[in-house]
């Protein structure tokens, strides 16, 4: 039997393992009380808790059956970055299943060393005897534009039907440090693509912004949503939909900083926002990516 290692970022699940969740986002350095408190807030404004887990363990699951149907025996295992299930964790029960070879995928579309880098460092550092074949990015694999598509068909329809076709759509990804770029990080060119693939898929305006910077005195990339939304604003703009295509599911980026944030910035403005639904577990998407399964399995001679 395969593996099939399905990666995302993590979440507390209570407001009492924020503190803990941060220092482990933190490498271990201790966070501000300051920061501790906002984040709390921010996760008892969407329910207490992030929903990212099982979000990821439906993935996961549609993903199984998914290359299954491919005709490959395969088992799913989910395993977080920051948080339970650590990915190290995960790896050692796979072994305890006497799994030897895997893929691995991480739930976010764009590769940055940042990153998606990190789940590879994360799967080194378990010192796992699990050979892990990673699939570093998919973020023009069609089945995914496809999704990206069909969830924004869906959001116009909020609209009355005569305004939909000029509502300027704005695709939003995780903020990184400026400093990627003078390092040659592919992410914010992949993100690029990305929105240029769709943008020739889609007869409306649109934007691309950077959401969600850490609280940090460096530069981090942009245009921040925001600052989006208030040139949209000066240009007449009163509707606008939001599509975070560098996320794959809830969790607070969504929840808290569009959802509430960013929402409550357009009201101000005059604006009427809607955002995409996630893409979850769109049967497109997992379809695209068990075809990237199957291909590394096949890359590696293990069928």
């Amino acid at each position: 039997m395969i593996g099939l290692l399905v990666m995302a970022y993590g979440g507390p699940d209570r407001l009492e393992d924020v503190e803990p969740y941060l220092l482990d986002v933190r490498g271990g350095r201790a966070t501000p009380a300051e920061l501790v408190e906002e984040m709390r807030h921010r996760y008892a404004r969407i329910g207490g808790r992030s929903p990212i887990l099982e979000r990821t363990r439906a993935q996961a699951a549609a993903l199984e059956s998914a290359v299954a149907q491919m005709g490959v025996d395969c088992r799913a295992w989910v395993g977080m970055r920051h948080w339970h299930p650590y990915i190290g964790e995960t790896l050692r029960s796979m072994e305890a299943a006497s799994v030897t070879r895997a893929a691995g995928i991480v739930m976010a579309p764009h590769f940055s060393r940042m990153s998606i880098g990190a789940y590879a460092r994360k799967v080194k550092e378990a010192n796992s005897s699990i050979d892990v074949r990673l699939i570093e990015s998919w973020h023009v694999m069609p089945e995914y534009l496809a999704t990206v598509i069909d969830l924004i068909d869906r959001a116009a329809r909020k609209f009355p039907e005569a305004e939909r076709r000029d509502v300027p759509i704005v695709f939003t990804a995780h903020s990184l440090p400026e400093r990627i770029l003078a390092d040659g990080d592919p992410y914010a060119d992949q993100f690029a693509a990305s929105v240029e693939a769709l943008r020739a898929r889609l007869d409306r305006p649109c934007h691309m912004a950077y959401q969600s910077a850490a609280m940090t005195s460096e530069p981090w990339l942009g245009p921040d949503v925001g600052n989006v939304l208030e040139d949209l604003a000066r240009a007449g703009a009163r509707n606008v939909i939001i599509a975070p295509i560098g996320f794959t599911s809830e969790h607070v980026e969504i929840l808290y900083d569009i959802d509430v944030e960013y929402r409550e910035r357009a009201k101000q403005l005059g604006i009427r926002l809607e955002r995409i639904e996630m893409m979850n577990d769109h049967p497109l998407m997992i379809r695209g990516l068990a075809r990237l399964v199957r291909a590394e399995l096949e890359r590696a001679h293990w069928l």
